[in-house]
């Protein structure tokens, strides 16, 4: 399984493009399966960086938690429908297995065989003198399972239920036998011993197997061709021989028809019930009918679990859904240490007070002396411009203006000029419904043991946002209800003025201490609030903080 790199659920300009960045980084230098991911489509803004960088957006994952694709054997051993005994029995024992499905020639799974049912192949029959002798198969698999070759062969190709008859007593007493069947059904086994092959020729059988490495003699072989008789020449003595045409059997009759597939997206949890109770030894995995791969009651129990990168964020609570069942094995991230993220090994953890995770990227990427391509530059400013608001938040630091000023030596655009171009495109308010912008840019805290969210949308002056307030007042409500929080709050910022509104779904006790003029009712104006992670969260952290009950009593 690759090692998946992940920005925080309703994914930002800057959990996008350091996901992108830093998993490109690493494929170059220690995780070749290095794939950057998502909780979520990215945003118009984002959307816009990724058109002007011609960067593909992360692959898209709402749930981490292994499905049947992630888990099970890609590289599965199979049969074919028209495989014979040897061929299928040969390749059980070559790789070990006792059971495997079965493919036709577009590929779909249609059964199951297992080693039981090829023996009970072989053992069919009994002593019964009749039964014990008959071979469904053709021509073309007796001579290929011999290691055999043609002296003269009829529609070699045809499955026939044939007839093994050994010549190995008399002429007579053969002639006696073989009167007993029909004749387009003998397959005659017989060393060099003219005495059985010309009966066996004049009789009209299907086939005549001469052994030891003999051939038929030229005078035989003509009167073969005359009556339409095949001829083959095996390289073993007359037992080897008949024991291997008894393997040359087709498995068509013991294929098991009902058996138990799995849609490949199935999640391994759902998958374990399912199969817990069956008989089955192995489980084709399928979209469709179509095989993706095989799985065992086995592989279920301790399944591989995915590994995780954290960018942007470090907070279980924030992170894709099924990380809790994930192994998190690094974090890159310029935010507060919070949540409840625990390891059970040693992992990397980056963590530093700048304005963006792409900042911490291009640190590592100029630190490794690795040129980023002008894609993946581009990508790694567009996270900073964003999180920075081009370097005018409070947030922004000299380690993020020299970064941005490095990168653009590897851009193909002005990276001014383009700051511009990015916040003039993708207003949340001129092209989302009301439930999309408090849940664009969201990202839920708990602090002092109480639960809430913050959204964050960047707009360019609040005229939308006043036209909108109701409906908006209406959808943060509705989203602190569906996520059980205490509370959701909106931060409307103006990237021109530097300035933001924030509204409530409601207020808290102890938010009567905000120092901030309230405009209406869960309305508050914010001068010079720009930053949810720098400005926002500390404050109201230390409002939480002052009411709760240990700082009451």
């Amino acid at each position: 399984m690759p090692v998946y790199v992940f920005g925080h659920r309703n994914p930002d300009t800057d959990a996008i493009c350091s996901a992108l960045a830093y998993a490109d980084f690493l494929r170059q230098t220690s995780r070749p399966d290095a794939v950057a991911a998502c909780c979520g489509t990215p945003n118009e803004r984002t959307e816009f960086v990724l058109r002007t960088a011609k960067l593909a957006a992360p692959k898209i994952m709402m749930d981490i938690r292994p499905e049947l694709e992630d888990v099970c054997n890609r590289d599965p051993i199979t049969a074919k429908e028209g495989d014979v005994f040897f061929e299928v029995y040969q390749r059980m024992l070559d790789h070990g297995v006792r059971a495997i499905p079965v493919l036709n020639q577009e590929h779909n799974v249609i059964g199951i065989v297992t080693l039981l049912d090829l023996l009970q192949l072989m053992l069919r029959g009994g002593v019964d003198p009749i039964k014990s002798r008959e071979v469904r198969t053709t021509l073309d698999k007796v001579t290929d399972v011999i290691g055999g070759s043609y002296q003269h062969s009829v529609e070699t190709h045809r499955v026939d239920d044939l007839v093994v008859t050994v010549g190995a007593m008399s002429a007579d007493g053969f002639i006696s036998r073989v009167r007993k069947f029909p004749a387009e059904r003998l397959l005659v086994v017989s060393g060099d011993r003219p005495t059985i092959q010309l009966p066996a020729i004049e009789t009209g059988a299907r086939a005549l197997v001469v052994t030891g490495g003999y051939q038929l003699s030229s005078g035989l072989l003509q009167l073969a061709e005359a009556r339409g008789v095949t001829v083959i020449n095996s390289p073993y003595d007359t037992a080897t021989t008949t024991m291997r045409i008894k393997a040359a059997h087709l498995i068509d009759s013991v294929i098991n028809p009902d058996f138990m597939k799995l849609p490949a997206r199935t999640p391994v949890a759902a998958a374990r019930q399912q199969v817990y109770r069956s008989p089955q030894m192995v489980f084709p995995v399928v979209e469709g009918d179509r095989l993706v791969g095989v799985i065992s009651k086995s592989d279920l129990v301790h399944p591989p679990r995915p590994e995780l990168i954290l960018v942007d964020h470090n907070e279980i609570s924030q992170a894709v859904q099924g990380a809790e069942d994930a192994d998190v094995i690094e974090v890159l991230d310029h935010h507060r240490l919070g949540g409840s993220l625990k390891s059970t090994n040693p992992i990397r953890f980056y963590m530093e007070p700048v304005g963006s995770t792409c900042t911490l990227v291009a640190k590592l990427f100029r630190s490794s002396g690795i040129d980023p391509t002008p894609a993946i530059a581009l990508c790694m400013a567009s996270g900073m411009i964003s999180d920075t608001l081009n370097l005018r938040s409070p947030t922004a630091t000299d380690v993020d203006r020299d970064l941005l000023c490095w990168l653009q030596k590897f851009c193909d655009v002005d990276l001014d000029q383009f700051a511009s171009d990015f916040f003039q495109i993708g207003s949340s308010l001129r092209s989302c419904d009301s439930d999309q912008v408090v849940r664009e840019d969201c990202k839920e805290f708990e602090e002092s043991g109480r639960r809430f969210s913050i959204s964050q949308i960047e707009e360019i002056g609040f005229d939308l946002f006043w036209k909108r307030k109701e409906e908006l007042s209406q959808s943060l409500e509705e989203l602190a209800k569906s996520a059980d929080l205490e509370f959701s709050a909106l931060l409307v910022t103006d990237i021109s003025s530097n300035g933001s509104l924030l509204l409530m779904s409601r207020e808290p006790e102890g938010w009567e201490e905000i120092n901030y003029p309230q405009l209406e009712d869960r309305l508050y104006q914010l001068d010079q609030v720009v930053s949810r992670k720098k400005q926002l969260l500390p404050l109201i952290c230390s409002l939480l903080e002052s009411s709760s009950p240990a700082q009451s009593s």
